[in-house]
């Protein structure tokens, strides 16, 4: 039988059953034997409501138990979870439930006051099955087609990302990527048992899913689980000794560090021994802080939804000075291709094109969007740019082309400015993204407004916030007479770009 991500907690029941698998922030613990139990008490609720081989269940939800336990047991049913976070608006689950058309919608409301407000909306009703708890469930939709079995059995998951289109794109992610990242990822932190790492890095994020649970859970270590960052909570855990491994978005450090000198923290972590950030850019000043202020070498590592985890890891044997993300991971290949489509010399950078087991089977029914990025023979146009040193490190020099980092998400200003367009005033608009002080990226709108029209920046914001999650709202909305264009109509954004400097937040 094919190996599917349901194995990596099943043995873990097995060999250490009374080790703990998840510890939740208001301190219950749950341990493999027992996640075990849960995962087999909901299988029999998912089949009891007509999930088999082949279905999509749609999760909404925050970090918690229940939504660990229904990825587990979706994977032993041969159903894919669509995995999505409470905090996306009405109009961006609905766009995600009408794409996947999910035989089943379930809200972990208990962990979510977001999961309650679509739970609400989906007329959902609340139940507490056994290895779950509290529930809210929509309407089984007995109309929604299911996938070939050979198919369903491949695919361990979708992870829905907007894409560069505004359209949603469902990855459609691999049991075997995901199962030989979790143990290359797990062998390059010297994970054991005896890890606890720190997870708020939400599991509907390649990160949060493959960096954090199943690496972790590949070695048997165990996770404090949180449903939303608050720097105290980090400095605490670290204190009372209860997290070893430390792994977070770039921003997450930034907002640590800026909590520990403003509430001058006297910083204790007796048990932390290994620090790591990804989802973003490494600064220099963030790396050198992290590292004065813990003592241990922050490492830093490249990947994307795409390919199932990270490409790239520094290694905790070769801790290295610079913001590079290390040396390619085992099984994985890398080709850095000039703009005539060629390998760009040595040391040069160019277009990062990746193949091995962890590249995704492609967009879900969506096979004009994955011939644009993934050859015949299996390589994944990543859209980034880099270049290699000598010794294979990997440097990052520029993202897809407009793709915007903010807080660890990404954010595609063609969605954003497709729903600015929408606002009866404007005319058009054009999003890009501004660097800010502690490592972050804001969002910043320009528009151009129909004739006799004003801009009224708080009514436009309400508008938004109705319709985009809060890390895809615009920080600034600057109001131009025009929008600058090419003589064909492109629009301008590294014009826009240059006006950065004058715009304040």
């Amino acid at each position: 039988m094919q190996a599917r991500i349901s194995d990596i907690p099943r043995r873990w029941a097995g060999q250490l059953p009374d080790a703990p698998a998840i510890r939740e922030e208001e301190g219950g613990t749950t341990s493999f034997a027992q996640l075990w139990r849960n995962v087999s008490d909901a299988i029999a609720f998912l089949r009891e409501h007509g999930v088999g081989t082949g279905d999509r269940v749609m999760i909404v939800t925050e970090n918690c138990a229940a939504s660990i336990v229904l990825l587990f047991a979706l994977s032993e049913l041969g159903a894919w979870p669509a995995v999505v976070n409470a905090r996306l608006s009405e109009r961006e689950i609905e766009v995600i439930r009408a794409h996947c058309r999910p035989r089943l919608m379930v809200f972990t409301h208990s962990a979510s006051p977001d999961a309650v407000r679509h739970g609400v909306r989906y007329r959902a009703r609340e139940i507490a099955p056994r290895g779950l708890g509290p529930l809210m469930i929509g309407a089984v939709d007995t109309a929604s087609p299911r996938e070939a079995e050979t198919l369903a059995r491949e695919v361990a998951l979708l992870i829905y990302t907007s894409g560069t289109t505004g359209d949603p794109k469902g990855v459609m992610v691999t049991h075997r990527g995901l199962m030989h990242f979790a143990r290359v990822s797990s062998r390059s932190r010297n994970l054991t048992p005896d890890d606890c790492a720190y997870a708020v890095m939400p599991i509907s994020h390649i990160f949060g899913l493959a960096t954090l649970l199943l690496a972790t859970f590949e070695a048997g270590a165990s996770l404090l689980l949180y449903a939303r960052f608050k720097p105290e909570d980090v400095v605490r855990a670290l204190a009372d000794s209860e997290i070893s491994i430390l792994q977070g978005v770039p921003t997450m450090f930034t907002r640590v560090l800026a909590h520990i000198r403003e509430q001058q923290v006297d910083v204790r972590a007796p048990r932390l021994r290994y620090l790591y950030t990804g989802g973003g850019p490494l600064d220099p000043t963030l790396k050198r802080d992290v590292e004065a202020t813990f003592g241990q070498p922050l490492h830093h590592g490249y990947g994307m939804t795409e390919y199932a985890g990270s490409l790239f890891i520094t290694r905790m044997d070769a801790p290295r000075s610079d913001t590079s993300s290390g040396q390619i991971v085992e099984g994985a290949a890398l080709r850095v291709v000039d703009a005539n489509g060629e390998d760009a010399a040595p040391g040069e950078a160019g277009e990062l094109w990746v193949r091995g087991p962890g590249v995704m089977r492609g967009y879900y029914r969506a096979p004009e969007q994955t011939a644009e990025v993934l050859s015949a023979d299996g390589w994944l146009n990543t859209g980034d740019l880099g270049r290699l040193g000598e010794d294979g490190a990997l440097f990052i020099v520029g993202r897809s082309k407009d793709l915007i980092i903010r807080s660890g998400f990404n954010v595609y200003p063609i969605e954003v400015e497709s729903v600015i367009n929408t606002f009866e005033d404007v005319r058009q608009s054009a999003v890009v993204g501004k660097r800010t002080e502690d490592n972050n990226e804001e969002v910043i709108a320009f528009v151009e407004m129909k004739s006799g029209a004003e801009l009224d920046a708080d009514n436009l914001q309400r508008y938004l916030a109705e319709r985009l999650s809060p890390y895809k709202r615009p920080s600034r909305v600057v109001q131009l007479p025009m929008l600058p264009t090419t003589a064909s109509g492109k629009l301008l954004k590294q014009r826009l770009r240059a006006m950065l400097d004058d715009v304040t937040s």
